[in-house]
């Protein structure tokens, strides 16, 4: 049997069709979101392709958005300015079929803990490193949700308390301190992404140094207090800043050295996650698997 991934994005709708024993991935697909009119019938021109190139049943479909998704997982109940009418839209009656709806950052966690970096592991902590920072909990194998769906909201814990407030009314968060919206007023109005940034950075650039060795120092901080919190095995970093892989790791490693309380000198391993752009349709079907399971 077979499961069906998608990822809505503001950009791209990504699925996949995924055998629901071994995990490979039969199909992949990426179609244009279409603004603000189109994306709901760009869905499900997706999940009808999709279906369309399954040589046996397809048993579940699971859908990744951003936002925060109601008690029952089908529907996004908030997530206000993208994708309007997204809020409420109940999947299973528009798609007639029942759907599984997760958190993108959450579906991101799923596919590394099934198919991924973190595979076999029970607790894992998960970050999005991109335009902000989002995050996901997996405790003993089981993505931790939590009241209102509002765990693994990491990008908002604070890492510096004189700093402006995110959008949940946090100061000096972690998504402010790395995430890529920040990158022009961090700089000073030197820099407008996070390559740009890490390519001056190559260079020697000492403005860029100062800006990216910060962010990363507020990061490894970040981190610690997860691993503090959730003591987890494993963390996994996410998002396309995490394409900077060496330029990363090595100043956070050090960095993690500083301020990581490690009684008895145990370490907590952090990986590069497996997954790229596709990963939010893998850990929607494996969101999807795991509830047709239960």
């Amino acid at each position: 049997m077979n499961a069906i991934g998608i990822d809505l994005g503001g950009t791209w709708i990504k699925g996949v069709l995924m055998d629901m024993q071994t995990g490979q991935i039969g199909k992949q697909l990426y179609h244009p979101t279409n603004g603000e009119k189109d994306w709901k019938q760009a869905v499900a021109e997706t999940v009808a392709e999709l279906r369309e190139a399954a040589t046996t049943g397809v048993l579940a479909i699971g859908l990744s958005a951003p936002g925060l998704p109601d008690a029952g997982n089908q529907c996004i109940s908030f997530m206000p300015g993208r994708l309007e009418g997204l809020e409420g839209f109940l999947w299973s009656n528009f798609l007639k079929a029942p759907v599984h709806v997760v958190n993108d950052a959450h579906a991101a966690l799923l596919a590394e803990a099934r198919f991924g970096v973190a595979k076999g592991l029970k607790n894992v902590v998960m970050l999005t490193l991109g335009t902000g920072v989002g995050g996901g909990i997996l405790i003993n194998g089981k993505l931790y949700q939590g009241n209102h769906q509002k765990a693994g909201s990491l990008g908002h814990i604070t890492v510096t308390a004189e700093s402006d407030l995110s959008i949940t009314g946090q100061p000096g968060s972690l998504e402010n301190a790395i995430g890529n919206a920040t990158i022009d007023k961090r700089s000073q109005g030197r820099f407008t992404s996070t390559y740009q940034l890490l390519e001056a950075y190559k260079r020697g650039d000492y403005l860029a140094q100062w800006v990216w060795l910060s962010s990363v120092r507020h990061l490894a901080i970040g981190i610690c207090a997860l691993t503090n919190a959730f003591s987890p095995e494993l963390v996994v970093l996410g998002g396309g800043i995490t394409q900077a892989e060496e330029d990363l790791l090595r100043p956070l490693a050090e960095f993690m050295g500083l301020h990581e309380w490690r009684p008895g000198g145990q370490t907590t391993p952090i990986k590069i996650a497996h997954f790229g752009d596709m990963a939010g349709a893998i850990g929607a079907a494996s969101f999807a698997i795991q509830r047709a399971a239960d």
